[in-house]
């Protein structure tokens, strides 16, 4: 089947992440139970907006813990923006909010000294063991970011207020700061070899 879970964040950017996965041929389906996402064949937490207001949604949905374990479990997830804040520690936007904890590390936001949100186009570098990343120009919006590489992920990085983690990748799961959607044909690009090599093929 060509269905992809999609997980219910509360936030903007759901409506734009299901266009795009529908022009390279699969069929975006919303989590109603966290059943859906554990025997979900590819799951996508999308995300706009704040990290505590997703990981409320989240939580009041039940799904945190069937997060943690397909993620653990090395099962086929994509996270965009804030869907890859949520997989850290924790974020200090929200202070006391916690994160999945999947990704060791806690979200900073971009020093006083440059605009935020970061809107625009921003050069991502991989890492020379990435498998979906190509170099490549991505869209970016975004006020925080994880600073450094975590542990035991390949990890590509961007320039603003410094290098910062643009996307981290293991196994078929990948983490996006920037949005593929909008980031025309390298977007498309990069969602349609995640969806041919975790057995979408689009």
């Amino acid at each position: 089947m060509n269905e992809v879970v999609i997980v219910p964040t509360g936030t903007a950017n759901i409506a734009s992440v299901k266009a795009a996965l529908r022009r390279l041929g699969a069929v975006p389906v919303d989590a109603s139970r966290p059943e859906d996402v554990t025997s979900a064949a590819r799951v996508v937490v999308p995300g706009v907006g704040s990290f505590g207001a997703a990981m409320a949604t989240i939580d009041a949905t039940g799904m945190r813990s069937a997060l943690r374990e397909r993620i653990t479990a090395g099962s086929p997830t994509l996270a965009v923006c804030v869907g890859m804040q949520l997989l850290c520690d924790a974020s200090t936007e929200s202070p006391g909010a916690v994160g999945l904890g999947v990704v060791t590390g806690t979200v900073h936001r971009f020093r006083e000294s440059v605009r935020v949100p970061q809107l625009g186009w921003n050069r991502v570098v991989p890492g020379p063991e990435s498998v979906y990343l190509r170099p490549g120009w991505a869209y970016f919006a975004n006020s925080y970011r994880l600073d450094s590489a975590p542990e035991g992920w390949s990890t590509a990085t961007a320039e603003y207020d410094g290098k910062f983690v643009a996307a981290i990748e293991r196994g078929p799961i990948l983490a996006l700061q920037f949005h593929p959607e909008l980031s025309g044909s390298w977007g498309a690009d990069l969602l349609r070899r995640w969806l041919a090599m975790t057995g979408e093929a689009a």
